[in-house]
């Protein structure tokens, strides 16, 4: 029969078992599964991911995990199976005590996306506690003209156990006088009640002592025994009376140890020792008699140890007042426990990301539950974040809070945040909870490079050193690490023409700019490029900026003089005539120089004279002209040193020398001149030399140039005469050339004889204009034919 009766109930368990597991597959969300108490650490309890109806990987890869309510560890989730395993040991006395059924709630938190699986896990008890007494020994007072049939109430046993394994029936040590009688109570509770089956006699039997054995329903029972002494007392026929069966009173839970509650009050009619009357607990639980004492003489009930309304909200305490005959009475105490707001919220995290990249909105931060464990406004709850963070707060679940990013973050404006979550409760006053999450924002290559400026301008002074550091561009990136990296390079610059490559390079690190080879300021004076910036980010990002380099001029070049050429074969020789005066135009001497500025500046200084006094030279323009007036005692033949010098530093200079012929008349035999046999054809030669060099300084003047040249080509053949010889006349125009200032006209006719190089004769040409001062002899007005055949206007 035992064995069929263990059968039957492991077959009852399964069924209960197969029962919930059909729930949870039924509804994964309210999932209930069960499990015996103080089954070892490591058992299966349920197969989540079946329940669920996940893979195993997706039960890791959505990184699930299980919490209880109270925030311990029961379960354990094993990641590679899906099972639910338990954690430790579970005592369904110490989690749930009296309470039935005994359930541990939990939740499945399951990421990416987030979801949440409720379950229930049932503790089923087993007969692991023997039934007790609280008192070793119940004393009992009973007259001896008590009649037969009257019940005496007594001290009924604890059993942790609940259900068949709870307390099931009472026994006594058989004798004469009493037996046990079963009484079921309005909580589900037995009672004994101690039966007076036969008369008693003081006289005869004024003590009894029996044994009261409290049995429960396991398999096998468990019992537990009190000793209950009787003592047979003389007649007593006036029980004490409550004045109310049931007090009621409001203790708030913060209320000191040892402070009144409240009095109970018992009459009794009887007199002497009869009407004296003794208060007790009559039924009490331990929790009852830690926490509450009562005075016997008085009846004031005096608070023993702290409440606690989270642990226990109410204590129903009967009270049993005695006479001094040995009757008792009862009454019902209920003391109701005020909650306080003494418990601030608490803040559990389930899941927290600490790093968060820029430029992805509404991320999951973390993950969190709140909980209070007081009632009412003191148990409810506010939770909030700072006003001023680009965060906020997300209920997904009964008490489960998402921190969740409200927009894309710039790492640029803020690189990390510290979130503080506040809890507060709604009780007075209000207690709040505040935990502090550290966010830091990653980086993210959405920021290309910015050059300080757009446009560099660089002064170059030329014929620098090859490898020559000329400046610098400079770049930066508002992002970080590798992203924050500016390496720099050149552009193919737009003019093809333009060889780049071989002019500059930069340095791909720092943006130094550097000059390959020496640069001349008369072959190329500025160019650009542009360099461009990128980072070492994925993708990368780049910009450009635009460099000038404008090359400076050095004092490199020396004057070079035009006129007159020197070409060390035919000097230049200047005809003045004797009756020349004082500032008479002699000549010019024509410089040009290759630099600019106050580089091609030119003066002008006489180094060297024949006849020093006689000539000066203008130093800014270059025009010899006479100091003096002629006289018959000078010289016919002086010779010239002109100084033509820059204004660079240091100055650079060059020499020309001029030879002046002193004339009566422009009509007596010419004086020897060197190299009159190169005739023509050498007049052309340097005359086609002198147009192109004058043309190369002042190129807007060309075409009027040759105009004119031709125009006096065409009066001279109409209107000139021709001298003896054949010895043609050339005629050039040069107004306006280097640093003339004036027009002055000349003919000069060479001999052809190889022999001879002295004049035939010399002719003013005169034109069609009106000559209103034909004495005049100022250089402006004057016509003279010089040795190169030149007409100079």
């Amino acid at each position: 029969m035992e064995i069929r009766r263990v059968l039957a109930l492991r077959k009852r368990q399964v069924l209960i078992l197969f029962v919930l597991l059909g729930l949870s597959r039924a509804g994964p969300e309210s999932a209930r599964y069960s499990v015996a108490e103080e089954t070892e650490i490591g058992s299966f309890v349920a197969n989540l991911a079946r329940d669920l109806g996940l893979g195993a990987e997706e039960l890791s890869s959505r990184e699930a995990r299980v919490m209880s309510d109270d925030n311990k560890k029961h379960l354990h989730l094993d990641l590679l199976t899906g099972d639910l395993l338990l954690n430790e040991k579970l005592d369904r006395e110490e989690l749930c005590g009296s309470f039935e059924p005994c359930v541990v709630h939990f939740q499945v938190l399951l990421k990416n996306p987030l979801r949440f699986f409720r379950a229930e896990l049932h503790i089923k008890d087993i007969n692991d506690h023997s039934p007790t007494f609280l008192d070793k020994e119940i004393l009992l007072k009973i007259s001896e003209s008590t009649t037969v049939g009257t019940t005496f109430l007594m001290e009924s046993a604890q059993d942790l156990d609940v259900g068949s394994n709870g307390l099931q029936n009472y026994t006594i040590s058989p004798n004469s006088h009493f037996y046990i009688k079963i009484q079921d109570s309005s909580d589900g509770k037995i009672y004994p009640e101690l039966v007076l089956a036969k008369a008693l006699d003081h006289e005869e039997e004024p003590e009894l002592r029996l044994i009261l054995t409290a049995l429960d329903g396991g398999s096998p029972p468990r019992s537990g025994t009190t000793l209950v002494l009787i003592k047979v007392l003389d007649i007593n026929d006036n029980a004490p009376e409550f004045a109310q069966s049931l007090y009621e009173v409001q203790v708030p839970e913060d209320t000191p140890v040892g402070s009144w509650v409240i009095t109970i009050s018992a009459n009794d009619v009887d007199a002497g020792n009869y009407g004296k009357i003794s208060y007790t607990f009559f039924h009490a639980s331990e929790d009852i008699r830690k926490t509450f004492e009562i005075n016997p003489v008085s009846g004031e009930v005096l608070l023993k140890a702290h409440l606690d309304f989270e642990v226990i909200q109410t204590y129903t305490i009967n009270i049993q007042a005695t006479d001094g005959g040995g009757l008792s009475e009862k009454c019902t105490l209920l003391v109701k426990v005020i909650d306080i707001n003494d418990n601030p919220p608490e803040v559990t995290m389930s899941s927290i990301t600490n790093r968060i990249p820029e430029n992805v909105p509404e991320i999951l931060v973390a993950v969190f539950s709140v909980r209070d464990q007081d009632s009412g406004d003191n148990g409810r709850m506010a939770c909030s974040i700072q006003n001023d963070l680009p965060f906020f707060l997300k209920p997904t679940f009964k008490n489960f809070y998402t921190l969740v990013t409200e927009k894309a973050l710039d790492r640029e404006s803020r690189a990390e945040y510290n979130v503080t979550i506040t809890v507060s409760d709604l009780g007075t006053p209000r207690l709040k909870t505040e935990h502090s999450i550290t966010v830091q924002v990653s980086d993210v290559n959405d920021n290309a490079p910015a050059f300080t400026r757009t446009s560099y301008t660089l002064l170059v002074r030329e014929n620098n050193s090859p490898a020559l550091h000329i400046g610098s561009v400079s770049a930066t990136d508002a992002d970080a690490g590798a992203n924050a990296q500016v390496t720099y390079s050149l552009l193919p610059p737009q003019d093809a023409h333009l060889p780049l490559a071989s002019l500059v390079s930069v340095n791909a690190d720092s943006g130094q700019l550097f000059a390959f080879r020496a640069l001349d300021f008369e072959a190329l004076q500025a160019f650009e490029f542009r360099v461009r910036a990128a980072d070492a980010g994925s993708p990368a990002l780049s910009s450009e900026a635009r460099v000038r380099v404008q090359v400076l001029d050095a004092n490199d070049n020396a004057p070079f003089v035009l006129y007159p050429l020197q070409n060390g074969s035919a000097p230049c020789t200047e005809l003045v005539p004797r009756a020349a005066e004082a500032g008479y135009l002699v000549s010019k001497v024509v410089a040009v120089d290759g630099d600019a500025g106050q580089n091609a500046w030119l003066s002008y200084q006489l180094l060297k004279a024949t006849e020093p006094g006689l000539f000066g030279v203008w130093a800014h323009n270059g025009e010899v002209r006479t100091a003096r007036l002629l006289s018959e005692r000078d010289a016919p033949k002086h010779r010239l040193l002109v100084l033509v010098r820059d204004n660079g530093e240091p100055p650079l200079s060059a020499s020309v020398t001029l030879h002046v012929l002193l004339v009566d008349g422009f009509s007596q035999p010419y004086l020897p001149l060197p190299e009159a046999a190169a005739g023509p054809a050498r007049a052309d030669a340097l005359t086609g030399y002198l147009v192109v060099a004058l043309a190369s300084v002042s190129s807007l003047f060309l075409f009027s140039v040759l105009l004119f040249v031709a125009v006096r080509l065409c009066r001279r053949s109409r209107a000139a005469s021709v001298p003896e010889g054949p010895f043609p006349g050339h005629v050039v125009d040069v107004s306006g050339t280097g640093t003339l200032s004036q027009s002055y006209q000349y003919e000069v006719c060479l001999t052809g004889d190889p022999g001879s190089n002295e004049f035939k004769f010399l002719k003013p040409i005169f034109t069609n204009l009106s000559v209103q001062d034909s004495g005049s002899n100022k250089g402006e007005n004057a016509n003279f034919r010089n040795s190169f055949g030149f007409d100079i206007q």
